[in-house]
């Protein structure tokens, strides 16, 4: 915490124990790491798929994985379960649902619990969906990244502006009314023009959920290397800003940094139901728990009892992972109260909307107090909401979240 020499302070986080802390909801994190090639964008945990996959295996890996965490639920239903990776419609769809039968016999679903796999386009993926759908896999992430073929071929894709448009046909077929769209803008030499197109082509698809993020080059991947040309820092900014104008103009509410969702329609009294948020990303934003099954996956569990908060790390390389006599997992570490502010807030900003104030200390074990003066100040600056009783950035502090969090550090 920063203070003036002169100020005084009675406890600092570093020395405040945790108090007050109660069980969240609880989602699952299911990780598969193979994709059909790299992109060179991505720094996931995702590897070149072999000829042949070791589908069955890695499956009884990931129930054995869950058997060791199943505790971890103390006694809770799990809300949302997101299967990631690499690409998981890779495998079958009875492989997904002999890990979806674990986890219901293990920890079990809530009536209403929300189950997202990603997907790729490619024709052989899009003849699985079906499938998917029927093991109770009820929401398709469908990574396109780009309509525009030029770009999906320097972006690495292996699918083309065809395949990606006909996936969006065959999900609605197989029966998913709950469908997002990945998309990314900044691309390499990507005008104003084309990027509105893109986003445009997406809008008219109207999947209920669009995550419209911008291509960051990140170390240890192919772009970091051998850098493309991408827009300039103006040009940048006029993209983000009339998409989300585009965006908002079409019924795409943003409620993240990157994540816009439709509302559903009105009901019989002239309500609006709820929109399609990502229930697992929205838990993941208020700091709630969640299981990590999987090479390279993370998890945080709350503990009241011992009031504490641990995070688990699984061992990252599928050949470590799939080893008969291996520990899954890699790293345990208890969150301190010195982390916990940046841990919380990192995660709560990122919500247009913020979050409850009341809800940083069961979530965190530590009392409001411990985020002042940082709060003080940042209010002073115009960054975060007057309103003491949420935690929420203005739209100002939204474009500096940065430095906002800085402040936490």
């Amino acid at each position: 915490m920063k203070h003036t020499p002169n100020q005084t302070i009675a406890t600092s986080a570093a020395t405040m124990p945790l108090q007050g802390l109660t069980l969240p909801p609880l989602a699952l994190y299911i990780h598969i790491p193979w994709c059909v090639r790299k992109c060179p964008y991505c720094d996931f945990n995702s590897h070149k798929a072999e000829a042949e996959l070791p589908e069955a295996e890695y499956v009884d890996a990931l129930i054995a994985d869950l058997q060791e965490e199943a505790n971890n639920a103390a006694g809770r239903s799990l809300q949302s379960i997101f299967i990631g990776g690499g690409t998981p419609s890779l495998f079958s769809a009875a492989a997904i649902g002999r890990v979806l039968d674990a986890a219901q016999a293990l920890i079990g679903f809530a009536d209403d619990i929300e189950i997202t796999l990603e997907a790729n386009p490619g024709t052989f993926e899009q003849e699985k969906f079906h499938g998917f759908r029927g093991v109770g896999v009820n929401r398709l992430s469908i990574g396109i990244q780009s309509f525009a073929d030029e770009q999906l071929q320097k972006l690495g894709r292996i699918h083309g502006r065809e395949e990606a448009l006909n996936a969006i046909k065959v999900a609605r077929a197989a029966g998913f009314d709950n469908i997002n769209l990945d998309l990314m803008h900044g691309l390499p030499e990507q005008t104003l023009a084309a990027a509105q197109a893109d986003l445009q082509q997406a809008i008219d698809l109207a999947p209920e959920h669009i995550s419209w993020y911008q291509l960051t080059i990140e170390p240890n991947t192919e772009f970091y290397s051998r850098p493309p040309t991408l827009p300039i820092e103006d040009a940048l900014a006029d993209i983000q800003e009339l998409g989300e104008a585009q965006l908002a103009a079409a019924g795409y509410h943003q409620y993240e940094v990157s994540a816009y969702a439709r509302q559903g329609p009105e009901t019989a009294f002239g309500e609006k139901t709820a929109d399609r948020q990502s229930r697992h990303n929205l838990n993941y934003w208020r700091f709630g728990d969640y299981i990590g099954i999987g090479a390279g996956a993370h998890g945080k569990t709350t503990h009241p009892e011992q009031q504490q908060l641990i995070r688990r790390r699984k061992t990252r390389l599928p050949a470590h992972y799939l080893e008969s006599q291996r520990d899954f997992c890699a790293s345990e570490d208890y969150l301190s109260a010195d982390d916990l502010p940046l841990e919380f807030m990192m995660n709560a900003l990122r919500l247009s909307k913020g979050v409850p104030s009341e809800l940083f200390t069961p979530r965190s074990g530590l009392p409001l107090s411990a985020l002042e003066p940082q709060l003080g100040e940042l209010r002073q600056r115009g960054l975060i909401t007057q309103q003491t009783e949420r935690l929420q950035t203005t739209d100002l502090g939204q474009r500096y979240l940065n430095e906002v969090l800085a402040q936490f550090m």
